[in-house]
């Protein structure tokens, strides 16, 4: 592994730290690897030890390349210093991308409490935009933020259709950050259909990082479940980036996005409620919807057909077609094609 220090602002005392593996070789399945900006937390007065390179090992061991981020802190974090700096970072990253062997569309940052304000700045407000963000503790409210920079944005107002998936932790019991900026950011996630998970523990201080002993003085004084984070990450990560496999990324599992209302073409991963305004979508929909309904009459006859839609509003249309598969001796073929049809119109 090679490491290397670069000095982004020296004025402001500003560093990326770049740890990266090798590929090809004896890694001959990995021609290129995601990579991790990590961004420490310290109220934006300084850039902690322990939510970096302890950070940066189990990503590493997963095969990631890692880079750290010591950003403006003190009097240098006026806004929007800190988000130069990560724009500068994530340039950088981009530009020596075939020297570190990283996958530009696959990088992912992590940030904690004050560096968990500017990860998720980053995922909502930044030109760099993250692939995704894993943001441990953050501070995330206007009123929160600018306890420790009167700069520094409200991350809530900013969440917008174009917001990247989230993998949010925290604990209930968190004085410091009070686990309301975390709970108020997914609800502004799930207004706008953004992906994410989200792992609220019981019991815990502010500032755990991995919670091991290494970094935890004492963690009898958190949930037993608290350093479980890490693995759920690297896991979430996995199902919608994809993992390893003949020299390239294996298709994710899962989607970046809940479903696919905001794709550029309609399609089966839409919701009921999304394709129930589109009259071209309808069209094709709505025969088969009767046609499924016919395999049961005397049960479709006792259901109330605004309260169904009202049920199904929130399913996707896929969903829909498979039960009618299953249980309507549809052809297994049905979801392909119909899919294929709706990409025929585009999503206006």
């Amino acid at each position: 592994m090679d490491v290397e220090k670069i000095v982004l602002n020296g004025e402001r005392n500003v560093t990326l730290t770049a740890y990266t593996q090798p590929v090809e070789g004896e890694f001959n399945h990995i021609s290129k690897r995601p990579a991790v900006l990590i961004l420490p937390g310290g109220g934006y007065s300084m850039c902690s030890d322990r939510e970096a390179d302890p950070v940066a090992f189990p990503y590493l061991e997963a095969g990631y390349q890692a880079f750290i981020l010591r950003y403006s802190v003190g009097e240098d974090s006026v806004w929007p210093n800190p988000l130069d700096d990560y724009e500068q970072a994530m340039a950088l990253i981009e530009e020596r991308a075939d020297e570190w062997k990283v996958l530009t569309d696959k990088i992912v940052v992590i940030g904690f409490s004050a560096g968990g304000h500017l990860a998720a700045s980053a995922a909502t407000m930044s030109q760099h935009r993250p692939y995704a963000a894993i943001l441990g503790y953050p501070v995330i409210e206007g009123d929160c933020a600018k306890i420790y920079e009167k700069t520094a944005p409200d991350v809530i107002a900013a969440v917008d259709d174009n917001t990247c998936p989230c993998f949010v932790f925290a604990t209930r019991t968190d004085n410091v950050v009070p686990v309301k900026n975390t709970i108020h950011l997914l609800d502004a996630l799930e207004k706008h259909e953004i992906m994410f998970e989200s792992h609220i523990y019981s019991h815990g201080a502010h500032g755990f990082s991995v919670c091991n002993t290494s970094v935890t003085a004492d963690p009898e004084a958190y949930s037993n479940r608290v350093p479980h984070w890490v693995a759920d990450s690297i896991e979430w990560l996995k199902d919608i980036m994809g993992d390893f496999a003949n020299g390239q990324m294996k298709q994710p599992r899962f989607s970046k996005s809940i479903n696919g209302n905001r794709e550029p073409f309609l399609n089966v991963d839409c919701t009921m409620a999304y394709l129930s305004g589109k009259p071209e979508a309808m069209k094709i929909i709505e025969p088969i919807m009767h046609m499924s309904a016919g395999q049961g009459q005397e049960q479709a006859a006792q259901v109330d057909g605004a309260a169904m839609m009202e049920a199904l509003k929130l399913m996707t249309l896929r969903h829909l077609l498979s039960y009618a598969v299953t249980y309507a001796g549809m052809s297994r073929d049905l979801i392909d094609q119909v899919d294929e049809q709706l990409r025929q119109i585009p999503n206006k």
